[in-house]
C-alpha cells in the first residue's frame, strides 16, 4: 500500500495506491464515516486503466479502478489482488450512489466483463453536460477538454502516460498522479452538473469560456496546469 498527496489546481488528493482488500475494506470504512449524512444520494468520481493493446490483439483486462469521492480517492490494482471484497462489490453495486465519468458506462461493462463488479448507477459528464447546458459538441469531447469548459482548469493528460503500463506491480508517480487527478475531476464535475442551477457554472463551445453569473475566472482557474 502507498498513500500519495497529489496537488490539482492548489487542492490535495489524498491517494491510496493497493492491491490489498484489507486496505479497500479500511477505505470504504473511512468514507462511509465521512459521508455518513450524505450515504442516499454520494456522487462518485470513477475511471478505470489498463494496458494499452492494439486491434486484432485482444482487450487487456482493467487494471487499476480509480474511485473518488471529496479529496479521498482509491486506486485499486485489480491485476494484482489479493481478493477482490466484498465491500468494494456491495460499494460500485449500491443503487443510492452515482458514478460519474466520461465513458462511465463503458467502463461499467469492462469492469463486469473483466471482474464481474456490478456498477449500480452512473452518469456519463459529457452526456450530462450537453443536456444540462444544451451544448451538443459536449458529446463528443473528453475530459480533459470537459474540465476546461465546464470549470475552467486544465488537465496534463501526456500520451506517454495514457499509454503507459498500467499493468505494472509498481505505479510510477506520473501514473499515480495521472490516474488520481482523472477521478477528482470526474467528481468534481459530477458534482457541478448534479446541483441546482443557482451559483457560478462554466460551459463553452470549446471556443470561449464564460460564466454563468458573468463573473470572470480567476487567473489562477484558466492557466492551471498540473
Amino acid at each position: 500500500m502507498e498513500f500519495h498527496t497529489i496537488d490539482f489546481c492548489g487542492t490535495k488528493i489524498m491517494t491510496t495506491v493497493t492491491s490489498s482488500a484489507k486496505v479497500v475494506d479500511q477505505w470504504i470504512s473511512r468514507i462511509h464515516q465521512i459521508h455518513h449524512r450524505r450515504m442516499s444520494k454520494l456522487i462518485l468520481g470513477l475511471d478505470i486503466e489498463w494496458l494499452p493493446y492494439f486491434p486484432p490483439e485482444e482487450p487487456n483486462p482493467v487494471a487499476i479502478l480509480q474511485i473518488c469521492v471529496g479529496h479521498r480517492c482509491l486506486i485499486f490494482q485489480l491485476l494484482y489482488n489479493d481478493t477482490i471484497p466484498r465491500s468494494l462489490r456491495e460499494f460500485l453495486a449500491n443503487p443510492d450512489f452515482t458514478f460519474v465519468g466520461v465513458g462511465v458506462k463503458e467502463d461499467a461493462v469492462k469492469l463486469l466483463e473483466d471482474w464481474n463488479l456490478i456498477v449500480g448507477g452512473t452518469m456519463d459528464l459529457a452526456e450530462e453536460a450537453a443536456k444540462k447546458y444544451g451544448v451538443d459538441y459536449y458529446k463528443r469531447i473528453g475530459l480533459k477538454r470537459l474540465a476546461m469548459a465546464l470549470i475552467g482548469k486544465s488537465m496534463k493528460k501526456p500520451k506517454h502516460v495514457t499509454l503507459s503500463q498500467w499493468d505494472s506491480r509498481k505505479l510510477s508517480d506520473e501514473q499515480v498522479e495521472y490516474a488520481a487527478i482523472d477521478a477528482y475531476v470526474s467528481f468534481k464535475l459530477g458534482m457541478l452538473l448534479m446541483k441546482n442551477d443557482h451559483g457560478r457554472k462554466y460551459h463553452s463551445t470549446g471556443h470561449s469560456h464564460c460564466c454563468h453569473d458573468h463573473m470572470p475566472l480567476r487567473l489562477s482557474e484558466t492557466n492551471c496546469v498540473v
